[in-house]
């Protein structure tokens, strides 16, 4: 429609008044029932689309968790080789010394151990490399090793050799949903190993 059959009709309008036919077409909105169905609509959508960014959420979430251990192991490793000392992750509820037990939620650290004993000493010569803080939101995160209790260390092979096989954490987050579940192993050569739930593990075991 060019500019001056809009002008033609909107000088009808004027003459004709306006509560005239051609003033109703003009003025033509949304009925009630086109508005229903458009709201309709965006409530289904509304359905769908939560629970599927909730799901992504908190899966990005529980892979972030698991990545941070896994990226912290392999730091550990990889210094190990490098300054030809040994290096251990343990879990730390301080952030400056290791807390006894298998609960890995509560933060841990990674420092230069040059005896091997899997006990902060004096710095600098066994000095705290790096430091996590605990897990939030509620997700669990725990080995099922008791060698693990002291930590994972590292010689300068890049041998985990105060493990006497493999050993699994198990990361879930609060609400138990197998679906967000993630596991990570590590073998006594050092070897790490994420998977999701119900997929084989390192040494056979099964992320549950």
């Amino acid at each position: 429609m060019n500019s001056e059959s809009i002008a033609h009709r909107v000088a009808a309008v004027q003459v004709q008044g306006p509560g005239s036919r051609a003033c109703r077409a003009l003025m033509r909105g949304f009925t009630m029932i086109e508005l229903a169905v458009v709201m309709i609509m965006v409530a289904i959508l509304t359905m769908i689309a939560i629970p599927s960014f909730q799901y992504i959420t908190t899966a990005n979430r529980i892979s972030s968790e698991i990545n941070s251990l896994l990226g912290d192991l392999q730091y550990a490793r990889i210094e190990a080789v490098k300054e030809g000392y040994p290096v251990t992750v343990c879990p730390s509820s301080n952030g400056t010394t290791c807390t006894v037990g298998n609960n890995w939620a509560i933060g841990w650290i990674v420092f230069a151990d040059s005896n091997g004993d899997g006990v902060v000493g004096t710095a600098p010569v066994e000095a705290i490399l790096r430091v996590e803080p605990a897990i939030p939101n509620g997700d669990t995160l725990t080995s099922d090793n008791t060698n693990a209790t002291k930590g994972v260390t590292f010689n300068r092979d890049g041998f985990a050799f105060n493990l006497n096989g493999t050993i699994t954490y198990t990361l879930h987050n609060s609400t138990d949903i197998k679906a967000y579940t993630r596991c990570l192993a590590v073998n006594i050569v050092g070897r790490l190993m994420t998977e999701s739930a119900g997929q084989k593990l390192e040494g056979g075991n099964t992320c549950t």
